[in-house]
């Protein structure tokens, strides 16, 4: 064990360290109203929540670490397929929240299996694009787990739950497009995804009613959401959070300060508190956050392109996708570039599930760090 974590990546641990305290901070600052004058609970409810969960993944995580990227198979293998079953369980007996089923309710703690598919789908499509390396001009052999998959995918859409089924099929699109396939089969399946994009889109266009919830639809006209007609309804929580930004300027109001967490922004500590962070450390808070972003998934995509093993990069750029498209889709949305989703920032939203999922891809990617030093460290012998 000592070995292990005297390989680990340091500059990769640091950077999740600062993102995580600031997270905890933003947590606090932005929910300790809500907290108390929407639920009744303490100020110190959410945060401590967040604490005790980011204490429980690390101390999982401790577990992971140790044990050979090799071994992934083995495990994925079998948690794709609980992972399927849980998610067809929950169209059944799971808790509505936001309009979704996407939660299942253990009574001390909700978990959200949908988040938990995007890890698992990570390891499990780069595992088996590993083994099969040398298979990967054969139909069968490169789409089986695309199907898998896609069932996954259709499971997620059906709950539903639009925003994390376009951030797992992107997950899966890019570990398929990095992965050592032949070239025939990847330039088929592109054209094959493009007319698919195109059909759906047409359908929905022509009956997107019978397949969309009408929130869901509402959720594309995203445009002039301060507009009168929006304010108060569709375009609301977007509006208020041009206010809570604007109200930053430059340096912000202060850490603690903010007017728009006041109940104006319901769920300020989760998809919107990004807005609070921009009102309380202002533009250059937010350039701050930025770099640090920048700095991480840099780092990831350095260790994927050093790992001597198809699986480690697929798996490091696999965690630098979903790390990416997860900030794409928040920030999109609360800057009204695309519609709202209700997608979590990483490191600064609140969120059990989603917190677990990010210390878990976070210890894959220096596992495959440990074990690029370790091959190293042999070669050098030789």
């Amino acid at each position: 064990m000592r070995r292990i974590f005297k390989n680990i990546d340091k500059p990769l641990l640091i950077l999740s360290f600062i993102l995580f305290i600031i997270g905890l901070i933003m947590i606090f600052s932005a929910s300790n109203v809500t907290a108390y004058m929407k639920y009744d609970l303490s100020p110190y409810r959410f945060f401590l929540k967040q604490a005790a969960i980011l204490i429980i993944s690390i101390i999982f995580s401790l577990g992971i670490i140790i044990f050979q990227t090799r071994s992934y198979h083995i495990i994925a293998n079998v948690a794709v397929y609980i992972i399927a079953a849980m998610l067809g369980l929950l169209l059944v007996y799971g808790t509505v929240r936001n309009k979704a089923i996407s939660w299942i309710n253990l009574g001390f703690i909700s978990i959200q299996p949908s988040e938990f598919a995007k890890i698992i789908i990570i390891v499990f499509l780069s595992c088996y694009y590993d083994r099969q390396k040398k298979h990967l001009d054969q139909w069968v052999r490169v789409l089986y787990p695309i199907i898998i998959a896609a069932i996954i995918a259709g499971l997620i859409f059906a709950q539903p739950d639009l925003g994390t089924t376009i951030i797992y099929t992107l997950i899966v699109a890019s570990i398929f497009f990095m992965a050592p396939i032949a070239k025939e089969i990847r330039n088929k399946v592109l054209m094959l995804i493009i007319g698919a994009f195109a059909v759906v889109v047409l359908v929905l266009v022509g009956g997107g009613s019978s397949l969309l919830t009408e929130e869901q639809i509402e959720r594309f006209d995203f445009s002039n959401p301060c507009s009168t007609e929006k304010f108060y309804s569709s375009g609301n929580q977007v509006c208020n959070g041009y206010i809570a930004i604007n109200n930053g300027k430059f340096l912000g109001v202060g850490l603690g300060k903010s007017t728009q967490k006041y109940l104006y922004l319901p769920e300020a500590h989760t998809d919107f508190i990004f807005a609070i962070t921009m009102e309380e450390l202002g533009y250059l808070g937010a350039i701050c956050i930025f770099v640090l972003y920048y700095l991480l998934i840099g780092r990831i995509i350095k260790i994927g392109r050093e790992s001597y093993s198809t699986r480690g990069f697929l798996i490091c750029m696999g965690v630098a996708v979903y790390i990416l498209v997860h900030i794409f889709v928040n920030l999109g949305g609360i800057f009204g570039m695309i519609p709202m989703t209700g997608v979590p920032l990483p490191f600064l939203s609140y969120g059990g599930s989603f917190a677990m999922c990010l210390v878990i891809a976070l210890t894959l990617v220096q596992r495959i760090h440990v074990e690029n030093q370790f091959y190293k460290e042999k070669k050098l012998k030789k």
